[in-house]
This record gives C-alpha cells, structure tokens and sequence, in this order.
C-alpha cells in the first residue's frame, strides 16, 4: 500500500500520536474530531482537516477510528452521515478503537455488503506507546487485508498479530484489559507496602521491575505513581468501559472473573470521587490517601 490517503477520526491522547506518526512516514492525512481545536498543530504540520465523517470518508483511501465509546464507534461508521454509507467501494476500514466483539462484527458484515474492507484493530501500550510508535496491535479481519494494511500498522507499533477472523483483534484487547486490571491492584499494593516499611522506592523497583514480578505497568506507571503524576496516558473512564465489556463477553461465554470484578469495582469507585479523567496510575490513590 503506497502511501494512500488516510482519513484519521479521533485525536484524543493515542490518537493525536498515531495520526502524526502516519503524517511523519509521509501519509497524505485528512482528519476529524468532534473538538477542532485539538487538530490545529497536526493541521499546522501538513494533515487537511474535514468538517463532517462523511466528508472525510468521501476522500480517503483507508480510514481509521480511534474514538472512546461503542456507542462513538457505531455514530462514526453508522447512519447516513457516517462511514459505511459514505466511503467509497476498496476503501479499508480500520477501528482501533477498544469496543465491543459484535460490533466489529456488524462493521465488517456493512463493510462486504458495501465491497469494503473492515479490520478490528485495537492497540495496547498507552500514550507512550502511541507516541513512540511501539503500540501492540492486535487485529480481527481477513488475511489479505490485513496485508494490505500491515505497512500502516508498522508505522504505529511493532507487535502486530493478525488473532483471527472479525472480532477476534476485540476479544484479544479484552485479554489484555484483563491482565491489566488485577496487575495495577498489585503494583500499588506493591508499593504501598514498601512505602509503609521504609524502603526506597526507586531501589525497589530496581530490584523487582526485572524479575518475576516484572510488567509494563511496573516499569511505567509505578514511576509516574511515585512521583504523583497521575495525568492520563489512558483514562479512568475508558478502562471502566473495556473492563465492563469483558465483564460481559465473559458471561456470555459463561466465565466468571472475580479479580476483573475486584478492579472495577475499586476503579468505579474512584470515578464517583471525580478522577475519571485520571490516568489509570490514579489508583495508587487508594492506598495513600
């Protein structure tokens, strides 16, 4: 695929980082945001902003969604203002969003009726992935489109695994929120331990960042933690959204997941004292106030 026009929707932390590494690698770029305010420096280096989804989707060549919400997702590729009824026949679709298996579903199915290419393609690594372009890439879709795409995605991260037909780059992310969401509990508690005994914290993680215990949450957001950064690389809000979506799939497929139910439960609770904005490192909080 050689350099085709792509029309990026979303610009939030991940998604700003991810549109201006496909404009360094020389991609012409044509966006969208609901907040056009949040375009303007991606604009002032080269990308050409769009006022409408169906503006954009009339102009690109492969279009990628980075939004926050199901229901964003479904607004953005549904009705008559949105994607499947706007892009023109070849166009490649391509949701990074974290949203919901069915869905991604129901977007490739409208995608093959309309002779387009729909690709699930949610991503891990927080704001520094995106902005280092070492996102994990986890992919649902067909084999000869996620061929086409791959040069895209090697822009964007280094892990790319095509894990199987629609749905299955969905199902993956929620494997990936799952292992997550007990790991945070155990790196707070983790260092809420060794602030209680003394230690230093930066020996300790020295010390246990390599080993066993080792995790990317530990090795980056356990600093942030200890420095009383808590600003979003990934926010509070969406992560509550990805662990309910795996809560669901989970009893739909008749599982039941109590450490995921645990982590929910504690980060609900710190929503409703208002850190849903708060990057999901905020909940150290509970253990220092």
């Amino acid at each position: 695929m050689n350099k085709k026009t792509i029309g990026f929707i979303g610009l939030g932390v991940m998604g700003k980082s991810m549109a201006r590494n496909l404009l360094k690698a020389g991609y012409p770029l044509i966006v969208y945001t609901r907040t056009k305010e949040k375009a303007a420096d991606l604009l002032n280096e080269g990308a050409v902003w769009k006022e409408t989804v169906a503006a954009l989707a009339k102009e690109a060549d492969v279009i990628i969604t980075m939004v926050g919400y199901p229901r964003d997702v479904e607004e953005v590729y549904f009705g008559d203002n949105g994607i499947i009824e706007n892009a023109r026949e070849g166009t490649y679709l391509i949701d990074m969003t974290t949203s919901t298996p069915s869905l991604a579903e129901r977007i490739y199915e409208a995608a093959k009726a309309k002779k387009m290419y729909a690709l699930d393609a949610p991503v891990s690594g927080g704001d520094i992935g995106a902005r280092e372009a070492r996102l994990a890439i986890m992919i649902g879709g067909d084999e000869e489109a996620f061929h086409e795409c791959k040069p895209i995605f090697e822009v964007l991260g280094k892990n790319i695994v095509l894990q199987g037909k629609a749905g299955a780059g969905q199902h993956t992310k929620m494997c990936n929120q799952i292992a997550i969401a007990t790991n945070m509990i155990g790196v707070c508690e983790a260092l809420a331990y060794a602030k209680r005994a003394g230690l230093d914290h930066v020996k300790v993680l020295e010390s246990i960042s390599t080993g066993a215990a080792g995790s990317w949450s530990l090795s980056n957001l356990a600093p942030r933690m200890m420095a009383g950064d808590f600003e979003p690389g990934f926010y509070i809000k969406h992560f509550i959204k990805d662990m309910k979506i795996a809560l669901d799939e989970a009893e739909r497929l008749g599982l039941q997941l109590p450490g995921l139910e645990l982590a929910k439960s504690m980060y609900e609770e710190l929503a409703e004292k208002g850190e849903e904005n708060s990057g999901t490192q905020a909940l150290y909080k509970k253990y220092i106030d």
